[in-house]
């Protein structure tokens, strides 16, 4: 699927390493897919019980409701975020026919020097498009899926661990393939699948960034079975719709707000490592982070009337968030976030009982 390009040899040196970069990142992700496809196949096959494919069918209701999924989430709800990113950068940052085009595609076909285009258009203003995409394919609909999620642990305790094993897993290898399917087209499917998450400031690594975070998702629905069992074994039903809140809704609070105020307001001065072109991040963005974390962790505690360990709970969540939002390297900090956040409630767990 990845092919050699040919670039022009004035561009060689600024794209050759990225490139490499991006394709690592397929292959890499692509790898870790198939072992764990390979390794739930040999699940279904063998019908050997497993905590993490136990007991699944690939039945005709199975595919439908990951078709249905793939339908709503990244082709519908794709399309409408990708239709206002194009408005974002045709009217407010300024993008002719020809960018926005190149802007869409895989990048990994011609040159894309980021370079050259923040030095025609305004920085703030292509990183306020990618935000808007970015965020508002995302944040919306994670919201709404925590809140929902939250409600029903909040009800049914059991849906804690529950919601972590067979289908989440399943569906999280499905959608695997169908971003490694896209990563090297151009479209208007591609599209629908990256272009709205797809920055512009990441240059020829923007879907590389997206995979990477995807293939990590994925990995975290993984180590969350175990740790999910864990967590309902040292915390009582009545406190994990809080140890639920302080583990996903934190992490989606910090990451969102952070990128949201950094772009509007914050002074992108702060070099960090990661996947993209352009790395950088701002104090007031990483400020914007930690405030929101900790708000919605303790939203949780005085909506639940928990006591002030969970209040200490709350900030250290949100300092680890925060810390591992601004160290982590781009493309990886979702996975870290979260991971970290599981292992400092499960810690906290054995400790309060």
């Amino acid at each position: 699927m990845a092919e050699a390009v040919a670039f022009p040899s004035a561009a060689v040196d600024a794209v050759t390493g990225r490139r490499h970069t991006a394709d690592r990142i397929f292959w890499g992700a692509a790898s870790f897919n198939s072992a764990l496809t390979l390794y739930w196949l040999y699940t279904l096959v063998t019908g050997r019980t497993s905590i993490f494919f136990r007991d699944y069918k690939v039945d005709k209701q199975a595919l439908l409701q990951v078709l249905s999924g793939v339908l709503f989430f990244y082709v519908v709800w794709g399309f409408i975020w990708w239709g206002i990113k194009t408005v974002l950068l045709r009217w407010f940052v300024g993008f002719p026919k020809d960018e926005r085009r190149r802007s869409f595609s895989s990048r990994m076909k011609e040159p894309y020097d980021v370079e050259a285009i923040v030095a025609k258009y305004s920085e703030r203003r292509i990183r306020i498009a990618d935000m808007v995409g970015r965020r508002g394919r995302f944040i919306t609909m994670a919201f709404a899926a925590f809140f929902y999620l939250y409600s029903e642990v909040l009800r049914n305790p059991s849906t804690f661990s529950q919601g972590f094993l067979q289908n989440s897993l399943f569906d999280a290898v499905m959608r695997s393939w169908i971003f490694l399917g896209f990563y090297y087209l151009d479209g208007f499917l591609a599209a629908m699948f990256y272009g709205a998450q797809s920055r512009v400031m990441d240059g020829v690594q923007a879907r590389a960034n997206c995979l990477l975070i995807t293939s990590l998702w994925s990995g975290f629905n993984f180590v969350m079975v175990p740790l999910g069992l864990k967590l309902t074994g040292v915390f009582r039903p009545n406190e994990l719709a809080a140890v639920f809140a302080m583990i996903w809704g934190s992490y989606i609070a910090c990451d969102a707000f952070s990128e949201i105020i950094g772009s509007f307001i914050g002074r992108q001065k702060l070099r960090v490592w990661g996947v993209g072109d352009v790395n950088r991040k701002s104090v007031a963005g990483t400020v914007a982070g930690f405030l929101a974390a900790l708000a919605l962790c303790l939203w949780v505690v005085s909506l639940q009337h928990l006591g002030g360990s969970w209040v200490a709970l709350s900030v250290v969540i949100s300092l680890s968030n925060t810390v591992l939002e601004f160290y982590s390297p781009r493309g990886t900090d979702d996975f870290t976030m979260a991971t970290a956040s599981a292992l400092i409630c499960l810690a906290f767990g054995a400790w309060l009982h």
